[in-house]
């Protein structure tokens, strides 16, 4: 379905993306018509490392599509006060915290260079005529000129350098003063989505789920997370698709800590996307399983069911990852294994509502030993796939889904 704001976010945004074409130069690169699309995203959840203050935050954002106009969301979900952000700026990076030199734009809020977000909502920005490349970085800037507490809203193990400087140095190409952040393990701070307008796009796929999908294992600062390598199998084919990561370590369908449980997330953190088409219902279930209570069979059946009813309504396909091996790791028994296999073979029936499968256990098995993964693919942990696992399991998404 081809939807231009989100429900639960159409109040928050509708000014902000329908703003008047204030010149005939603007108009050429931002479109009335043209619906907005995810380029980048991450899930949001509570970061303990916060505690920002006259301070700058500089963060390095990879595109999946392109696009000729630009918008950025910022978040303060899990935020106990309102929070300020002025001075916010985008650009293309150079290097490390260095951006490219002339492609500086600043970016405004109704018009306005700072907003106020209350406590438990999203703000998304007016939109920038911006020259957005597909797969590639770039760097979103945004000062925050008063006191934000510790706990605050943005995504953990972000795989990212982030960079910190003192005071206003929003539009500086060099960041003078900026570090790399010492306190957050590469976390992403507030900003949460980046949109464009893309005349070519037939939509945004949405990777769903947990560890696997967030990355865990892959090299920083390298997007070697399957959701990325996706993204560049879809470009090399030509198919201008956005893909957005919405993992979260430890994250699983019914618990509350990792971010907010599965079946509590998944309106906001999938449908309510921008032009979203698909999501591949990842490995949620797979913390279900090595977790100190292992959910039945026909519980995670159920949760599997539920989500596919609920992204059918909204208009979106549904794609079903098998659950991974892990024998090895400590929680592993016979009896789990027996529910993972059952899992396994439900998402393949009509009863699942899965529009596809996308086989990952077949794609990370140990074919000699299919409860276990591949040693060639293994990160070490028996749990997380390293790089090799997480191109295997991008090379095993059929982009035929998506036509």
């Amino acid at each position: 379905m081809n939807k231009r704001f989100p429900r639960l976010r159409r109040a928050l945004v509708a000014t902000a993306l329908t703003l008047p074409v204030a010149s005939s130069s603007f108009a050429q690169s931002i479109s009335a018509t043209l619906p907005w699309t995810g380029t980048w995203s991450t899930a949001p959840m509570i970061t303990g490392d916060g505690g920002f203050n006259n301070q700058t935050i500089r963060q390095v954002v990879h595109t999946s599509i392109g696009g000729t106009a630009v918008g950025v969301q910022f978040s303060n979900q899990y935020g106990s006060d309102p929070l300020v952000i002025g001075d916010v700026h985008i650009a293309l990076r150079a290097s490390g915290k260095r951006t490219v030199a002339g492609t500086d734009k600043a970016v405004t809020f109704s018009g306005q260079s700072f907003v106020t977000i209350p406590p438990g909502r999203v703000m998304m920005s007016d939109p920038v005529a911006f020259q957005v490349p597909a797969l590639t970085d770039i760097v979103v800037s945004a000062y925050l000129p008063q006191q934000t507490p510790m706990e605050t809203t943005g995504h953990i193990e972000g795989l990212q350098d982030v960079y910190i400087a003192p005071g206003d140095v929003s539009a500086d190409t060099e960041f003078t003063g900026g570090v790399v952040n010492a306190l957050g393990a590469q976390s992403y701070y507030f900003l949460t989505d980046v949109v464009v307008q893309n005349a070519s796009t037939t939509g945004t796929v949405v990777a769903f789920g947990a560890s696997i999908t967030d990355g865990i294992a892959s090299s920083p600062n390298t997007n070697g997370r399957w959701p990325d390598l996706l993204a560049a199998r879809l470009q090399q084919a030509g198919m201008t698709i956005g893909v957005l990561n919405q993992g979260i370590s430890g994250n699983d369908f019914f618990t509350n800590g990792a971010g907010d449980a599965g079946l509590t997330r998944f309106q906001r953190d999938v449908l309510d996307q921008y032009n979203v088409k698909w999501v591949i219902i990842s490995d949620d279930a797979v913390n279900n399983l090595i977790g100190g209570s292992p959910p039945t069979a026909a519980r995670l059946e159920s949760a599997f069911a539920q989500l596919t009813q609920s992204a059918h309504a909204a208009g979106v396909k549904v794609i079903c990852s098998t659950l991974t091996p892990f024998e090895g790791v400590s929680s592993w028994t016979a009896d789990i294994e027996a529910t993972r296999a059952a899992v396994n073979a439900f998402v393949a029936t009509s009863d699942s509502g899965c529009d596809a499968v996308l086989d990952q256990a077949a794609a990370l098995g140990d074919p000699a030993n299919p409860p276990a993964m591949l040693g060639a693919y293994d990160s070490g942990d028996h749990l997380h796939p390293n790089q090799a696992g997480l191109q295997a399991i991008a090379n095993s998404v059929n982009l035929g889904w998506f036509k």
